[in-house]
Order: structure tokens, then sequence, then C-alpha cells
């Protein structure tokens, strides 16, 4: 049985940060899919530090450092200390983890990005006579949309929230449990569906948004192989009836409802329907 806890005997790395490993996708699925899944989610570097890709069995997988606190940190009675509030360990409050630098846009065209199963550098350009998006648009739909993170927090909450499955088989209770207990809603709603595996929601925003942190940069850009830059599943409609906000960039527009004149038009013109 999963303890409620984890099993923690001082005060330590543990309390900031949890290193573990993500998986990417199947290593049958093609080649541009798994660059477009790999891109996505080594995009989001608010929260998480990444490695390279790498192959794991049948999957693509990335090892990874997840930068949420442990919920039973607490401050101590002290400037500068701290106590486990579920084992009522005390001691110095453990360094504050962030990462390292893990810049996705390089300045220009120039981007970070994930292609054969490798991290690189490419220049991305928006194709010939095609303005920026964020030229065209004086609002971006993402950022006055009703959406919110777990945190709260309105604005491309899509561009800031993510499913992340981590590696974890059912045997392993202890780095169960420390996901576990991580602090909500930062990483949250744990569930585990797999043997090998648990899901979580994060909160992490993407290092392709903008400066001001509600466009995205990759929009509109193209791959030197003429491939949409951006993630193929930001661009793509979810199913319906999945409890997404109306108003959202990601939910399908409501069905305008015809003028009268037009309804009169309509019936005046029926036309046989396909068989």
């Amino acid at each position: 049985m999963m303890p409620s806890v984890p099993l923690c005997r001082s005060l330590g790395n543990q309390c900031h940060q949890l290193p573990v490993t993500l998986r990417i996708g199947s290593l049958e699925e093609s080649a541009d899919s798994l660059d477009h899944e790999s891109t996505w989610l080594l995009g989001h570097t608010a929260k998480i530090t990444f490695a390279d890709p790498r192959p794991q069995g049948r999957d693509l997988v990335v090892d990874a450092v997840l930068h949420v606190r442990c919920r039973h940190l607490k401050a101590g009675d002290t400037p500068g200390t701290a106590r486990c509030a579920a084992h009522g360990h005390l001691g110095l409050m453990p360094p504050r983890s962030s990462g390292g630098t893990q810049p996705r846009r390089l300045g220009g065209d120039r981007f970070r990005v994930v292609s054969g199963r490798e991290q690189v550098t490419l220049e991305l350009p928006f194709p010939p006579r095609t303005l920026p998006v964020v030229e065209l648009e004086e609002v971006n739909p993402c950022s006055i949309a009703p959406c919110a993170t777990a945190d709260h927090r309105r604005g491309s909450a899509c561009c800031r929230d993510l499913q992340v499955e981590i590696l974890c088989p059912r045997s392993d209770s202890q780095l169960e449990s420390l996901v576990r207990s991580r602090q909500s809603p930062y990483l949250c709603k744990v569930t585990r569906d797999a043997e090998d595996a648990i899901e979580a929601e994060m909160i992490s925003a993407c290092g392709y948004l903008d400066d001001r942190g509600e466009n995205c940069t990759l929009h509109g850009r193209q791959r030197p192989d003429r491939r949409p830059a951006k993630p193929d599943l930001c661009s793509e409609w979810p199913p319906k009836g999945k409890g997404l906000h109306p108003g959202c960039i990601f939910s399908p527009p409501p069905k305008a409802r015809p003028k009268a004149s037009d309804t009169t038009a309509a019936v005046n013109s029926v036309q046989p329907m396909p068989g």
C-alpha cells in the first residue's frame, strides 16, 4: 500500500525539486509527430528543467526536474529554517530550485526546438509574403478568454498548463508519494491509469510565449522542410464536451443562428442532401 506521505528521513533537495523521467511518445509514431510532441513538452520551461530526449524501450522519454515544492515544507520558527509538517524534521531551509536557463527564443528567427529526436537551433522564418500573426491581430483571443489555470490566472491558459506522464512503476511507492505531495495547484490531479506511469497536471509556462506571456512566437512560422514550426497539438481543436470555457481559442466556435431572411432564402433554395 502506498504511504500517504513520502518516507523522507530529513529535509533535502526533494523539498523543492523532483527528478523524474517523462514519456514523450511511442517510437512507433512518425518522426514528424515525435518532433511536434517533443517540441511542445520541452517548451514548458517555467517550472521544468529538461535534459535531451532519449529512447527507452518502445518510447521516447526525457529526464527532467520538476521545480515544485513539497506541500509539507513549512517555514521554521526562526528565519532561514524549515520544518516538515509530515515528519517533524527540522533544519535549514533547503535552497530553492529553479533550474538552469533554457532559452527557446534565441532572437530573430532563431529558435531551440526538437528535430530528429534532438534539441537543435533552427531558423524558423515566416512564409514569404506572410506577416506575423501578432501584427495582424490587435488582440490575441487567448489573452482575453475566460479560461484560467488552476492558480486562477487568466490569459493564454492553454500555454501555461500541461499534462505530464511520469514514468513510475506501481512498485515505486516512494516516487509516487513524492509526486503526490507536491504543492497544488502547480502540480496536481495525479492519477494512475497504467502500471508503469502516473499522470499529473502542471502549471509551467511555455518558453515560446512572447515577453508579455500572451502570443506564441512560433505561430505562423515554418521549419526548413516547410512543416509548421508550432506543435500541431497547439493548433488542433479539442473534442467537444470536455468542459472548455466559452471563448477559449481551442473551443469550437458556436454556430451562428441564421437570420429570418437567411432562413427564408435557405428554404427557397433547398438542395438534396448527399446520401
